[in-house]
């Protein structure tokens, strides 16, 4: 396995699903756990790693809003639950050894710093892990969004997305059996496609600052750190 690392800085985006395991709800301390090992991994190779992590394993903004709350209300509330998931990731990659630090762009200073970009690019360049929380501090905008915004802020080479799937298809695997996965695609043929990769925010800012990303299944032992290091998994999307 080729272990140097084709990127020097990567900003890594996990689903708030993920961090549930098998339970269906919360967080599973064996894979919040499995998730700190996988990227301590490639914290030892060097790379500075950044961090965006969902809610939708506590509370999604989205799913309040069809239920009748208020949609600003209900963001707000899906926000709050990324604090939740920064800081128990917080916590298990200390356990591991990787220095980390959260940054909120909601203020809440008693538990994380307020999200300031120089200092974060401080704390990389100083081989901790930062994990930015509360999305972009605004409702209407999601964490996927957030992560191509603090992937950019942060000049990060590519935006990992680290799901639930292997990749991108061009309909529902979990549906569909004759689904196909792509191993590359541009960004304009995801727009075009209709893809859901991420939603249409967050693939206009990538296209827009030309950042790489890469699709790919977070719970295969070592995919992050094959990523890292150039190897070929899940789908990548860039400007062709």
């Amino acid at each position: 396995m080729n272990k140097e690392p084709e990127f020097d800085q990567v900003l890594i985006k996990l689903s708030g699903e993920a961090l549930m395991g098998n339970q269906g709800f919360g967080i599973t301390p064996e894979m919040i756990h499995y998730v700190a090992l996988e990227i301590a991994k490639v914290c030892h190779l060097g790379v500075q790693v950044s961090i965006v992590v969902g809610g939708g394993n506590i509370f999604r903004g989205v799913a309040g809003s069809s239920a009748g709350m208020d949609r600003t209300s209900a963001d707000n509330m899906g926000m709050l639950a990324t604090v939740i998931n920064s800081l128990a990731l917080c916590d298990a990659l200390e356990k591991c050894g990787v220095p980390t630090r959260v940054q909120s762009a909601i203020p809440m200073d008693r538990i994380a710093e307020p999200f300031i970009r120089r200092k974060a690019i401080r704390h990389l360049e100083k081989g901790r892990v930062v994990i930015f929380a509360a999305g972009t501090g605004n409702p209407y905008f999601t964490t996927d969004t957030a992560a191509v915004l603090r992937a950019n802020e942060m000049r990060a080479q590519i935006l990992f997305k680290a799901t639930q799937v292997d990749g991108v298809y061009d309909k529902d695997p979990n549906v569909y059996t004759d689904a196909v996965r792509f191993d590359e695609l541009s960004y304009m043929s995801v727009i075009e496609k209709q893809l859901h990769v991420m939603d249409m925010t967050a693939i206009s800012l990538a296209m827009e600052q030309d950042l790489p990303l890469q699709v790919f299944d977070l719970h295969q032992e070592d995919n992050i750190f094959k990523a890292v290091t150039g190897q070929q998994l899940g789908t990548r999307i860039y400007n062709k």
